[in-house]
């Protein structure tokens, strides 16, 4: 919890928020989140935000006077066995610690939230009822508690204010059943009902609820405050349930549908790209649209089972294109292109949540990328 009066910062706090927005637990497994370079302790004079971490990056905030780089993209991703500057990663890496500059990187976890990278591009695009392209699986467990009668409804007010119970749209979702428990408090027990050395028997409900994966700290806490006995008897398991509002791309639909070289023109300009390589065109109106920021082939599958008119990501291979067979349009608009407003949305919710506090959005543009 942000404690400060925002003008006066640590880098922890400024994680904490991010962090509320895009958990850690978010991020795919292969990636590297979180705070990259830096101590969480360290006074924050200013935040600069960024699609990559670059040298010119690290300039733009010694310029500026901030210390903290707020990054799309992790400037450590594969580790560093050494750090001599042979190469960019080492360099910035180098600059940044003699500068006292922290980086912190959002990446997948931002990607993989509803209002996060895809949202973002729907938005710019103008399409509507969007939905996760491809819901994240592995994110729902399912606490099974049981609890006497009497205290069970005060069990499930805490762990509901912990966090659990939420499904999609619908809130205090909890299943119980009642049955007759049976303990015998031993030597050393200090038992809430019943009598050490005997056994008793005590009328229960056998209580149920969902929640996401990054609640578990709040929601087990909850658990052990509020559970009446002294040994507590629960069971943790994952579901197999995807995460309807957590997952990589997004599909919406145009509110009105235009043919498919009108679409690509306006994707050109609302997404300025230098140039956009597709499939076949196939002669009919674009309503449903799917958008994957970044790296997205391996969504193509999804948008075509979604019934997608046309599919958006980037960095497409050759053969990539010829999965498209004829059922759907798909269209390389560039990595850089696809994620280039990430940024503004990073720095938009900074802005909101600290509105008296220095938060720069970075001029530098970090597309390698030229066109001829």
């Amino acid at each position: 919890m942000v404690t400060s009066l925002f003008q006066e910062m640590i880098v922890q706090e400024v994680t904490q928020l991010l962090e509320a927005f895009a958990p850690l637990d978010h991020a795919e497994d292969f990636d590297n989140v979180g705070l990259l370079i830096g101590k969480p302790d360290m006074k924050v004079t200013g935040i600069l935000v960024t699609l990559d971490t670059l040298e010119s990056v690290v300039d733009e905030a010694i310029a500026t006077e901030c210390n903290l780089i707020v990054s799309f993209h992790p400037i450590i991703f594969n580790g560093l066995k050494r750090l001599n500057g042979s190469n960019y990663v080492e360099r910035v890496t180098i600059k940044a610690i003699q500068h006292n500059i922290a980086v912190y990187s959002m990446h997948t976890a931002l990607d993989n939230n509803f209002n996060g990278v895809n949202a973002r591009i729907c938005e710019v695009l103008g399409l509507v009822n969007k939905k996760i392209l491809l819901p994240k699986k592995g994110m729902i467990k399912k606490l099974t508690t049981y609890v006497p009668v009497k205290q069970a409804e005060a069990l499930k007010t805490a762990l509901f204010d912990a966090g659990a119970g939420h499904l999609g749209n619908y809130s205090h979702c909890s299943f119980s059943s009642t049955g007759t428990g049976s303990f015998l408090g031993e030597e050393g027990a200090n038992p809430v009902l019943g009598q050490k050395g005997k056994v008793q028997h005590e009328e229960e409900i056998q209580l149920q609820v969902t929640y996401s994966r990054e609640r578990q700290k709040e929601v087990l806490a909850a658990l052990f405050d509020a559970h009446p006995y002294e040994e507590i008897a629960y069971e943790v398991i994952t579901l197999e349930n995807s995460y309807q509002q957590l997952g990589m791309g997004m599909i919406g639909d145009l509110e009105t549908p235009v043919d498919e070289k009108t679409f690509l023109k306006k994707v050109k300009q609302q997404m300025k790209c230098g140039v956009i390589r597709h499939s076949k065109l196939l002669g009919k109106d674009v309503k449903k649209v799917a958008v994957l920021g970044g790296s997205g082939a391996f969504a193509i599958e999804a948008a075509k089972a979604a019934g997608a008119d046309v599919f958006l990501t980037g960095d497409l291979k050759y053969h990539q294109f010829f999965a498209a067979e004829e059922k759907l349009v798909i269209a390389d608009i560039g990595h850089y292109e696809s994620e280039q407003f990430t940024k503004n949305l990073i720095a938009d919710y900074l802005t909101k949540k600290i509105p008296n506090f220095a938060v720069r959005l970075s001029e530098s543009n970090t597309n390698p990328i030229k066109y001829f």
